[in-house]
Formats: structure tokens, sequence, C-alpha cells
């Protein structure tokens, strides 16, 4: 099995790919397959977050690149930076991962969170997108998931 033990800084060349969702971009160890079908085994630092286009590598110089997956995520669109940030006030209170950008606001769907976001102003869409939210403050991931019980 392949052990992706560091994340280089160094754009060299990839041998192949590895496309993951975010709650498994947050994983520190972890088995996988990567993109061409290789078994892999992640041995990165505690609190190493993955980031599309991020590469890793062996002790022996094989290169992965990291892909961010498309998964299903709604994005709020807002009129004005006020009402972005009156959102993104209200999904922080959640305590959801978020990817803000100057117009816009993304999170992993959820309808409860969706009627919210809709309830405050926002224009909603739903669709399949790589998901890159923010670290916090101290760039590290902390981030909770919505209960929807319903």
């Amino acid at each position: 099995m392949i052990q992706l033990i560091e994340k280089i800084s160094e754009k060299l060349p990839a041998s192949t790919t590895l496309t993951l969702p975010w709650e498994m971009r947050i994983k520190s160890r972890l088995k996988v397959v990567l993109d061409n079908g290789e078994a892999a085994g992640l041995f990165l630092k505690r609190g190493e977050i993955l980031r599309g286009k991020d590469r890793l590598s062996t002790d022996d110089g094989y290169i992965v690149e990291i892909v961010a997956a498309r998964e299903r995520v709604s994005t709020g669109h807002a009129v004005s930076t006020a009402l972005l940030c009156l959102a993104c006030y209200h999904l922080g209170n959640r305590h959801i991962d978020l990817e803000i950008g100057d117009t816009f606001v993304r999170y992993l769907h959820d309808h409860v969170l969706d009627e919210m976001v809709t309830g405050l102003g926002l224009t909603v869409e739903t669709g399949c997108f790589p998901f890159e939210p923010e670290t916090g403050a101290y760039g590290h991931h902390h981030g909770g998931h919505h209960d929807d019980r319903s």
C-alpha cells in the first residue's frame, strides 16, 4: 500500500490524483483508493487540511494531487454585503462549515438551513460543486454538522 506521508508545497508533476469530499480532507489518518485504483493510506500531521490541488508525497517521491470532490451543496446568493454578513452570522451560529465568496455563502446541503437562508432574503440554489470551506480563525477545522431530525 502506498503511504502518503507529507503535504508538499512544490507543484511537482503528480503521478495520479485522489478525489475526496470535504469530510475526508480534514482527516490525517485514512485508508483511500487513488483515482488510478491503487490502495493508499494518509499518514499526515494531525490537523493537516487538504485542499484541491494540494500535493502529497511518499518517502520515495511518488506524488499525488488532491482533487476536491463535487458535493451536494447549497449556495446562498446575497444582493448586498450586509445581507451576506447576516447569513454568515446565523449559519456560523450553527457551527457548520462555510465557503464564503464576495456575494455568496456555500454549505453542505441541508433543507432546514436553506429555509433559514431564504427567510433572511438570500436566493438559494442547490447543486454539485467542489466544497472549500473556511478553516477557522486559528487555521484548523472545528465545524460541526447540522442535525436534521425531520
